[in-house]
């Protein structure tokens, strides 16, 4: 056995374990696995590892990374849903427009104007998430909270971008339950959104939650949670 099939053997038993914890957040919180679409991050991740979590079903992938995004969506198959779900720089727009389904991390009108400018070029229409910075914290991308609707009343000008909901990167902590405030504020966020009727804005998807803190995430309304290393284990990086 090589030292990837040995690195890889774990997928299945880790896709059935968050698959488990998925569907008990769903029952506790009265909300329907139908609602929650699950984004194995696979930044990093060798070609082969993303076939494998393919072939036990997984058909939504989340990369950090333009290139990568790109290199591995002219490997795999088709219908492949591709989230876009690192910082974009404006420069690299034009290789993901038309390959993500959906952009997370919106956090500026330019880079909006940019994903509209080559989303005309190639006659379509982008969903892209609004990154809210809920915990304030300097590392991070994102708007402010209280910037937000402005923010998104501005994109929604724009005709080849749909403003389809908000994202958050919650700070990583031992305990789960501290960033459950972060997740209910976007959730509260979105619902003030939403009730202001804005043309071209619709706040049906929630990005938040990731490998240590989804099921709380789910709990507070996600529809969608990002999960990496729950996947697919931490980085080996005698693979990289």
């Amino acid at each position: 056995m090589n030292k990837e099939n040995k690195f890889s053997s774990g997928i299945k038993a880790n896709l059935e374990e968050v698959q488990s914890r998925i569907a008990a957040a769903c029952t506790r919180s009265g909300r329907s696995l139908q609602e929650i679409t699950l984004i194995a991050v696979s930044k990093t991740k060798p070609v082969s590892l993303l076939q494998e979590a393919y072939e036990y079903g997984c058909r939504h992938f989340g990369e950090n990374k333009v290139q990568e995004l790109t290199q591995k969506d002219e490997q795999l198959p088709r219908d492949i849903q591709w989230h876009m779900i690192g910082h974009l720089q404006r420069n690299k727009v034009k290789y993901v427009v038309g390959r993500a389904c959906l952009i997370h991390g919106v956090d500026s009108l330019r880079l909006a104007e940019e994903i509209n400018k080559e989303s005309l070029k190639k006659n379509l229409i982008s969903s892209i998430l609004i990154e809210v910075n809920m915990a304030k914290e300097e590392s991070k991308f994102g708007v402010a909270k209280e910037d937000a609707l402005e923010l998104i009343k501005e994109i929604a000008k724009l005709p080849a971008v749909q403003v389809r909901g908000l994202m958050t990167i919650a700070p990583y902590v031992e305990d789960p339950e501290k960033n459950r405030q972060y997740f209910a504020g976007l959730r509260y966020l979105s619902v003030d959104i939403m009730e202001k009727n804005i043309d071209n804005v619709s706040m049906d998807i929630l990005s938040m939650g990731m490998t240590g803190d989804y099921e709380v995430a789910i709990e507070e309304g996600a529809t969608c949670i990002r999960v990496g290393t729950g996947i697919f284990g931490e980085r080996d990086y005698q693979l990289v």
